[in-house]
Formats: C-alpha cells, structure tokens, sequence
C-alpha cells in the first residue's frame, strides 16, 4: 500500500485502546476498547532481547526510521553504486552432484536406508521421505511423547506467529521457525511432552485485496458488484486453493509441528473465540464506541493499523505518483500562509503547514501564552484565508514558540495534537477529506469532490491570488504517522462484529444510538428488549458491517488455539505457554496485545518468557525489502535456484517499474550465477549459529553454502565410522564403554563436553553456543584429530576392539546431540548405527533421549584435554616445519625433548598419534640435556621444549635452496608493500600490526631453514627415496 494514500480523519471507531494517541480521521462511530486498570502485577513477564534492552518503543522506533531511511537511499542511488558495501562473489560456485533417492516409498512410510550412503552428501537425497514419516507416526504430537521411556512428565508449548496466508515465508520467517523448531525438538528429545501450534492468519487487508485485484483481472468485476456473501465465497475459494504455501514452505523447513492442531484465525474456533472476547470485553466495559482519529486508507476505504502503512522519510521536495492522481504531487514542503487579523489591514499571523488541503477544516490559529511576538493579539479574531470566516486566535502551552513562526493552525479533524487542543479548548472539528480521499462539501462547490491532492493545487493558486502565500520551503518530513491500533475495519473478510443497532422507525433527533453486543442475534435481541423495555419480536436490529482488524484475532491466539473459552484438555494442560519467540519487531505489534487480552480474558499471562531474535539483514547490511531485490524464498536456498527464475519471480511480483529495475540489478549483482543448493540443515545451521540474542544478522548465502560444507564433512566420517564398524559390530551399553587409549579417552571427554555445551545452549537459549560446540566436535576434535589418528590403528590384525565402540559413541552420541538443528541429516545417519543391545532402540532421533551432560559425566576428564592440547601445538610445529622444508611424501623421524624432566611424560602416552597427525614417521623422545641430533631441523614448541625433525637424506639443499629464496622474496614484497600502504580508513591498527609480524615471522623462519640447508650442503649425502 502507498503511503501517502493513508489519511487522518475523524471517524467513530471500534479499537483496543492501547496507551498512545490513535491516528487517522473522523468517520461513523466504530468500536474502541480501554485497557483495564486492575492487571495483576503478580506475574513477571521476562523478555530475553539484545543487551541493555531497555526504552524499547523509541529503540524500535528508530530502527525503523534507520530501515526506512536505507531502503529509500538504495533505491535512490539505484543499488548503491555509488556505496563500497561487499557483495555476494562473482566467483562462480561450483555445481555438486546431484543424488536422488528413487527407491519406491508411499508418502508416510519409512525411508529405506538398507542401501549403501551415496559417496557425497546430497540434500535432496537425504531429505526424501523422512517428514511424511515423521507425521504419519505422530511423533510430533504431545500424545506420542507421554509414552517414551525418558518422559519427564513435563510440558513444553509455543505457538508459531501466525504468518498470513496470502504470503509466503522469507528468511526472516525461516530464523523464526529454525530457532524455534530447535527448541521444540530438544525438549521432546528431553522426554518433556511438547507441544506446537501451527496456525496462519487471515490476513483481513491483505487478502481481500489480492482477491478484489484477482476479481479484476480475470473477470473485470469490482467487489461493490457482488453481494458480500458472493464475494466471501470468492475469498474462501482463494484461501483453499492458494494458502496452502506457508505450509509446505514450513514442511521444507523441517517444523515438527502438530499439524493435527492447525489453526486459522477464520475457522470455526477462531471465530468463536473472538465473539466471545468482544462480548465480554464490551460488558466489562472496555469496549467502547466513540468519535475518535484513525488511520484511513483511502484506497482499501477502511481504518488501518500502523502496521499496515509503510512510513517513508523525505529529506525535502519529494514528487510522488499516486493513485487517482492526473499529476505527480510534491511532498516535502512547507507552505507558509497568512491570516490576517480583523479589524488590523496591516496584521497578519504567519503558520507554516505541510499539508494545506487541510485549510478548509481550521477552526483555530494557536500561539503559546508567552510568546511576547503574539501578546498583544491574544484574544483576537483573525480571518480564514480562503472563507473569509473569523477564527479565534487562542493560546496553549504545548504550541513550541522556537518551531516555524510560533504559530500553528488547528485542524482538529486530521491531526491528532490538534485533536487534543481542540479538544482543551472546546473547538468542534469540520472533516474536509471524505473517505474515498476527495474534499466534503464543508469545503464549499469549488473543491467539493476534487481528489484532495489536486485540491492542494487550487488552494495554493487560491492563497496566491489573494496575496496570502508567504513562501515556500524544503522541509523534512515522515508520511504519514501512525501510532495506535484501531480494531474497526471497513472490509468484508474477517470476522465480523457482533454489535447491532436498535433501529427505531421515529428517532427522536438528537437522540444517541442504541448499540447492543451479543454472541448471537438472538442474545442481542434479549439485550436490546432489556433496554428498550420493548419485546424483543418487535425490535428491528442492524448488524454492524465492519469486521474486527486482524490483530484482534491473533491477539487471542495463545489460548484460542488450544480451545479457549471452551475449558479443554489442552488449555489446562499447555496454557499458559512455556515461551513466546518473536522478532523484536512485533513486541507491541502482537506481544503487548497478547499480553493484555490474554491477562483480561484468561486472568494469566499467556506466557512469562519473551524471547526475541535478530532482523535478518543480507550481506550489506540491507533490510529484506522486495523492491531491493534481496528478499528469499527459504526454498530457493535449500534447492537452489537459477538467476533466471529468481528474476522472473520479481517481474510476477506487483513493484513498480522502477522498483522492479532496480531490484532486478542487484539481483544480477548479488546472485550473478543464481543460488547453489544449500539444504535445509545447513539453512537452519546457519541461522541458529547467529544464536536468538545481539543485533542484526547480517546473512549471506556464501555462509550457508559453508555449513553444507560441514554437513558433508558429518557425512564423510559416518560413511568413514560405518566401513570401520563392518556388518557384524555390536555396540556395548555406554555406560560399559572404557576408553583402552589416551587419545580414545581424549575424544570421549571431547564428546561429554560437547554434550554439556549443548546442554547449557539449549537451557539458556543461546543457540550460537550449542552450533559452536558442535560444529567443533564434528569438524576439529573427530574429523581433524581423531579420524585421523585412529586410522592406522584400525588397519591392525588383529584389530583392538576399543577403537570401533569409540566410533560408535561418537557418532551415535554426536548426531543426537545434532539432531535439534540437523534433523534430516542426523535422521538419515543414525538411521544406519546399529541399535544397542537391551532396551528397543528409539524408532526415530527424533524421539531419541537427548545426551545430557550427567549420563557422559565419567567421561569427561579436563586435564586430559588440556595436555592434548599441547600435543596439538607439537603436530602444528610438525606440519610447519614440513611446509617449509617442502616435504610431500617423505616420513622423517622427529625427536622431542624438554629441559624439565617431568614434562616429556606429557608426551609419552601419544607418541604414535603425534606421529600420525605430524606425517611423521616414528616419534621418540630425547633426555634433557642430550646433544641435539646433526642435520635435524629444530622448532621451539615453548620455553621448555624443542621438537627435532630429521632432513639429511630427506632434502636437497641445492634445490630447495632457491624455491626457498623465491618465497622469501615474495613475502619481503609483502612486509615492504603493507609497510608502505597508508592504513585504510576503517581498517584496525590491530590488524595490520598483526599481519606485519605474522610476515616478519614467516621470513624469519625461512631464513632459518636456508640457514640450515647451508649447513648441510656440505655433509648431506644424496637424497633417499621416501
């Protein structure tokens, strides 16, 4: 929706009054609501945000203003040229081998994984088959999880925000449900009996205006030509056929949802939930109808939340196209009027306005009291520029004497300070603007009916023409403001409210409407008999037309879905939910609506926790914004998608032409050889590693591509660990499992640790802890290290049986602690483990116990860990003294020696694994105090000790001699040029120091190699073959 077609005007509404001014304009009386004043204060609400979370309504305020500000400087700039902001690499991404999985499966049944893994991990093979099953089995549902054998008998509920069903899900939608299908998925796992309530919204605007433009362009029929029943059957016949792709979106994603729980804000349930709040809110006496401001939408010809309008900052003189306007209209300015005072030809007060088709509707010019400049007028009349009508020139407090000219007009009608100082001084207020957006009759024949932006044009030539018009000027501005929630809309599609008017056949003027609410006609009638003294046979009652906005239906959706008001199982068992996780974006929006209907309706919090997540940003830090191009369907990243379709799913979108260049060139500049596969897991990997806690994420689908990666690497060690076990491994009982080597036990105290990472991410929420710990174990603890070392050790006949019951933990243990953020992938794995002997084996990961810390305990073993670690700085000085050596195939000896003597025995117990992860060949140790060994490079590895590595026989000095003063001289071109550059603005010190003496380290060790292979020139026999 445009926003400048939003008006202010005077209008009787019905509104949850929320404790801000409403904005809009005056219309028929409409519905409001007061907020109650006895809340109980007994039951905290605990918000998780961002750091220092406090003032958050001006917070979120300004960021918006900061959005909308950066999306109107690219558009602008068309695609920032002119900015240095990154980009996605051109570089082109190099297409992996697609794998399908073609085995015949019905929808429901089980996935067959009899068959060997494919060589490389493929998303689409891995997430075939598995979610259907997932639902068919009901492992989703709280039902299914009381009978686990690690059920805690605790609960755990949430509801997902209820997207709208005209639209689709986007990346901000997919962090939503990633972080919260994660959370859902540990407590099952935990054994607590969980449940997630899938809903969508209706959507009451938005949907009807995509059927109103469908109706158009297909049959060329406006609504206004079909009955309303005629065009709610459209509505309904839309929403089955085309709402169901929020769902599949949310199947794709993987959300362990109850589907059998769907909601919909218009179903039967709904429906009835929302009579029944509107009822008895309206006999507590906070529902109310008056003749208040609104947010207008000349278009929709209905009252609109804030939330619905798009405010847009200008800078200053800003022409904008507008519906139903011949001419483009400019924004921005500041139009300085006179009103001459009666009785004094030569005075005259100076006020300043942005929007002067709003003269028509002055009553009033104000000043503050002591503004000496207006002192001696107080009391006068002055004359309207354009009617000629005397005006009271009145004085009041809150008119800021420093802005303008220190005077302002008042228009009641269409502003809402003017609203409230009209008020205060008892000023009636006169609706100039009608609710199509053309001038009223108050405005006299020569404007009546003229769109009020052409208006605009004729009282600016009307002003000049009679010597009012004192000047014009830039002046920055925000179209339009909108504060307050107004509930009453003007539409067909919604829920409709359940208010009738008494109609009386001789209505005494004067005489105020009498207005009844009940949850059906027939209780109205009872009602309205009440009232009237009247039997209820002989009433004639009207049905108020407007609907309720669709924030009042999902305001109830806490405990609606679960049933309310009828007093079900699930209410009493789930409600009130164990944790809300929204985008801060919505914390007034849909939280404190919430909040204050479900304590109102219910008598409790609907939930005590908030947990709020970042705004998804792309790589330049944008805002998701279709007209930048940089919107994503979360589909299209999981299985990739041509620039091709990705331009022409823009060009079927409705933006502009010049929207829609735009947005298309930063496609081709973001995505220039379209978007790779990345996977659901990686997807959700990602996401959650950005944790629900901190700032904006800034997301680019570079780092997405970069956890498919990992999910190949998890993919490559379980094809590696299930060759190793064989077909006839029998897993022992991990309590039974003894590590019978120092590295076996270093890996497994690596594993319990994990598991209480995990543990604390998880109980804290903070998800980034939980995909750091894993994506270390995964990649530098088992595949780096202990892959790597256990690899000779299983070539050996016979083969020790530690070793393989080790590689079972690992990977059993390690993909059920995966399984929250990777289920497709941790499914399809653990799938193929063989089960443990004794209890039935889980059927799914999905309904497996979740490792807990307390279980791995006996593992975990600190110190062990931190000797290895030294262990792992002796295997880096072995590769880098192997690099510089250039040393490929060749396995030197390596000796390792300490001045302390109870030091070496930190080393003695992984002698061969230091050798192996080295790609060294045997490995000893030399007493303190021995003579180094002749011809052997040395490395300190601390204070203490000193490693040797063998090279006479294994390098020729003569020809390594001069690749090694090739590097040298490409390096020392580096220090010189870094020393010479001028520091770029942005670019830490820090920074560039440590590159300089990372440079400065490097040449100084290979100056100590050439050093040494001058020494051995002389005494160095021909090399031996490796």
């Amino acid at each position: 929706m445009c926003s400048v077609c939003v008006e202010q005007i005077l209008t009787r509404f019905q509104a949850l009054l929320m404790p801000h001014l409403p904005l809009a304009s005056f219309r028929p009386p409409l519905w409001g609501l007061r907020p109650s004043r006895g809340l109980p204060r007994s039951h905290p609400l605990s918000t998780q945000s961002e750091p220092h979370g406090s003032h958050i309504t001006r917070r979120n305020r300004e960021a918006k203003q900061k959005r909308l500000r950066e999306k109107q400087a690219a558009l602008e700039a068309g695609i920032a040229r002119k900015s240095k902001s990154l980009a996605e690499s051109s570089k082109a991404w190099t297409p992996k081998e697609i794998v399908l999985y073609e085995i015949p499966t019905e929808p429901g049944e089980k996935k067959d994984v009899s068959q060997p893994l494919p060589p490389a991990y493929s998303p689409r093979y891995v997430e075939a088959a598995w979610y259907p099953w997932w639902v068919r089995e009901g492992f989703f549902k709280p039902e299914y999880q009381t009978q686990l054998p690690h059920a805690t008998g605790e609960t755990f509920s949430m509801c997902i925000p209820p997207p709208n069903v005209t639209g689709s899900l986007h990346i901000g939608h997919a962090l939503t449900v990633a972080i919260q299908d994660a959370l859902v998925r540990w407590h099952r796992m935990r054994g607590d009996q969980v449940l997630w309530v899938p809903g969508s919204d209706h959507a009451g605007i938005a949907t009807q205006a995509v059927v109103e433009k469908q109706l158009w362009k297909e049959r060329r029929v406006r609504r206004h030509e079909l009955s309303r029943e005629e065009f709610l059957r459209e509505v309904w016949k839309w929403k089955d056929e085309k709402g169901g792709e929020i769902c599949e979106q949310l199947r794709a994603l993987g959300a362990s949802l109850d589907w059998d729980r769907e909601c919909f804000t218009m179903d039967p349930g709904s429906s009835a939930a929302v009579t029944e709040a509107f009822v008895r809110l309206h006999k507590a006496g906070l529902l109310y109808r008056n003749r208040q401001l609104v947010n207008w939408s000349c278009a929709l010809r209905s009252a609109i939340s804030d939330i619905e309008v798009e405010s847009r900052p200008l800078p200053g003189r800003t022409e904008l196209r507008l519906p139903g306007c011949p001419t483009p209209v400019s924004f921005g300015l500041l139009v300085s009027v006179a009103f001459p005072v009666d009785g004094e030809p030569d005075a005259e007060v100076v006020v300043g306005t942005t929007r002067p088709e709003t003269l028509p509707g002055d009553v009033a010019v104000a000043v503050h009291p002591d503004d000496s400049r207006y002192t001696h007028l107080h009391r006068r009349q002055l004359r309207h520029p354009l009617t000629g009508q005397l005006l009271p020139l009145i004085t009041d407090s809150a008119v800021q004497p420093h802005v303008g000219t220190g005077a302002v007009k008042v228009t009641p009608a269409h502003s809402p300070a003017d609203t409230e100082l009209g008020a205060r001084h008892g000023l009636s207020p006169l609706s100039v603007i009608a609710e199509d957006g053309t001038m009223t009759s108050l405005c006299g024949d020569w404007l009546q009916g003229l769109h009020r932006f052409v208006a605009r044009g004729k009282i600016m030539s009307a002003l000049r023409e009679r010597g009012l018009f004192r000047g014009l000027q830039d002046h920055p501005m925000v179209l339009p403001i909108c504060r307050d929630w107004c509930v009453s809309r003007q539409l067909w599609w919604g829920h409709r409210i359940p208010a009738y008017l008494v109609v009386e056949e001789h209505a005494e003027d004067g005489r105020k409407d009498c207005w009844v609410v009940g949850r059906t006609e027939a209780e109205a009638r009872e009602v309205a008999a009440e009232l009237t003294g009247r039997p209820g046979a002989e009433l004639t009652l009207a049905r108020d037309p407007d609907v309720l906005d669709t924030w009042f239906s999902s305001a109830l959706f806490p405990f609606s879905a679960l049933g309310w008001p009828q007093e079900t199982q699930d209410l009493a068992r789930f409600y009130p939910l164990s944790l809300l996780e929204t985008g801060s974006d919505l914390l007034l929006f849909w939280v404190g609506r919430m909040v204050m209907l479900g304590m109102q309706l219910t008598g409790q919090l609907p939930f005590s926790k908030v947990l709020l997540h970042s705004m998804v940003r792309d790589r330049q830090g944008r805002k998701m914004s279709k007209s930048l191009g940089n919107v994503l369907d979360p589909r299209d990243i999981i299985s990739g998608v041509e620039l091709q379709v990705l331009q022409e799913k823009l060009e079927d979108g409705n933006l502009d032409p010049a929207e829609l260049a735009i947005a298309a060139a930063a496609q081709r500049k973001d995505f220039p050889h379209g978007i790779p596969e990345c996977g659901t897991d990686a997807l959700r990997f990602t996401l959650c590693s950005h944790g629900a806690l901190g700032g904006d994420l800034h997301l680019s689908v570079s780092e997405i591509l970069s956890s498919r990666h990992f999910c190949n690497k998890i993919w490559n060690a379980l094809r590696f660990i299930l060759n190793a076990l064989g077909e006839k491994f029998v897993p022992q009982p991990a309590e039974e499992l003894s590590p019978s080597s120092p590295v076996d036990a270093w890996i497994l105290s690596c594993l319990a640790r994990t598991a209480r990472e995990c543990e604390r991410g998880f109980l804290t929420r903070e998800l980034s802890l939980v995909t750091h710990a894993l994506h270390h174990f995964w990649l530098h603890n088992l595949c780096d290290v202990y892959l790597e070392a256990v690899k000779p050790v299983l070539l050996r006949s016979p083969r020790l049986p530690g070793p393989p019951q080790v590689l079972f933990s690992c990977a059993d243990v390690g993909l059920r602690l995966l399984a929250p953020l990777m289920p497709f992938l941790a499914e399809e794995l653990w799938q193929r483990l063989p089960p443990r002997p004794g209890a039935p084996p889980a059927p799914s990961i999905s309904v497996a116990p979740y490792p807990s810390a307390r279980s791995l305990e006996h593992w975990h073993q600190p110190q062990l860990e931190q000797r290895f670690s030294r262990v792992q700085e002796a295997v880096q000085a072995l590769r880098a003294l192997r690099a510089t050596y250039q040393l490929t195939k060749a396995r030197p000896r390596v000796l390792l020696q300490s001045s302390e003597p109870g030091e070496q025995g930190l080393f003695e117990a992984f002698l061969e694994p230091l050798g192996t992860l080295g790609y060294c060949g045997a490995v000893g140790l030399l007493p303190p105090g021995a003579a180094a060994p002749s011809g052997w490079a040395q490395a300190p590895l601390s204070d203490t000790i000193q490693v040797y590595m063998e090279l006479q026989g294994l390098v020729d000095p003569q020809t390594h001699l001069p690749l090694l003063a090739a590097r040298r001289h490409k390096l020392q071109k580096q220090l010189d040029g870094l020393r010479a550059r001028t520091p770029s603005e942005g670019e830490a010190e820090t920074q560039r120091q440590q590159r300089l003496s990372s440079l400065q380290l490097e040449l100084s060790k290979l100056d100590k190699a050439a050093s040494h292979l001058r020494q051995l020139m002389d005494v160095s026999p021909s090399p031996r073959e490796p």
